[in-house]
């Protein structure tokens, strides 16, 4: 029996030994696999996110260094001012922008003063000019009217008394010219101040002559209205009135124009 519990033990000594030595590696390997793993896993995790934020860092990038993200627009604006329907616009404004300055200054009692203020903010000293021209035709010819059917006298210069055909023209133009406007037909007919104009270029407020006598250069004057008309006082005991120049008589006694109400002849 002794013998047995001695054999007993040295097998369990045994035993316990051999399983102590085997267990011990494993354990061992054990710890050393776990870092591996966590070791993967960790580098995995890292690796997704270096493809998820990639993208995003190459997007920055190709932003940064792409130079046609600015010079885009730069070249579709160039485009756009360049075009010729932004050309044609502008010049429909400017057009609008003139004939509302024009349309402005007439209707202005000070015409000079708002001319100067608008040719300083672009209107053209010609446009300037013009529109003083066309003051000038506009307040004789408003004169002239305002004189229809009084008589005629010879050598009368005044509405209350009636005009010659002289003197009409002396009262419509005496306050509007910076000359002198003579006294008979016959020397506004030589004038210097006057330019001549031909038959086919008249404009409003030029002077028509005559010869009614058959003598001298020119004993008969109107002035010219447009649409080939004129106003007159005639010597035939009729009062003033506007009458056609392509009547015969006008026609056959006409004898030449003048042009007295200039930019450089106005006052």
């Amino acid at each position: 029996m002794a013998r047995i519990k001695t054999i007993s033990v040295t097998l369990c000594a045994v035993l316990l030994t051999t399983f102590s030595f085997v267990a011990t590696p494993l354990a061992v390997a054990s710890e050393h696999a776990r870092p591996a793993k966590v070791q993967k896993t960790s580098t995995a995790t890292n690796a997704k996110a270096k493809k998820k934020s990639t993208p995003a860092k190459k997007r920055i990038e190709k932003s940064k260094k792409s130079p046609t993200a600015d010079k885009k627009p730069r070249t579709a604006l160039k485009k756009r001012s360049t075009s010729p329907k932004t050309a044609s616009r502008t010049t429909r404004t400017v057009s609008r922008v003139a004939s509302t300055t024009s349309a402005a200054c007439r209707k202005s009692r000070n015409a000079s003063a708002c001319l100067k203020s608008r040719s300083a903010k672009g209107l053209t000293i010609a446009d300037a000019h013009k529109l003083r021209v066309q003051k000038a035709q506009k307040t004789a010819m408003s004169k002239l009217m305002q004189q229809i059917g009084k008589p005629y006298r010879w050598g009368g210069t005044s509405p209350r008394t009636g005009f010659d055909c002289s003197g009409l023209v002396w009262y419509a133009y005496k306050d509007l010219v910076k000359f002198r406007i003579p006294r008979t037909a016959n020397e506004m007919y030589h004038l210097r101040d006057a330019a001549a104009v031909d038959r086919g270029a008249l404009e409003t407020g030029d002077l028509v002559f005559f010869r009614t006598q058959g003598r001298g250069t020119a004993d008969h004057v109107g002035v010219y209205m447009g649409n080939g008309k004129f106003i007159q006082s005639p010597s035939s005991g009729q009062g003033i009135q506007i009458t056609s120049l392509s009547e015969d008589y006008w026609k056959r006694h006409y004898v030449g124009a003048r042009r007295v109400m200039t930019p450089k002849t106005i006052r």
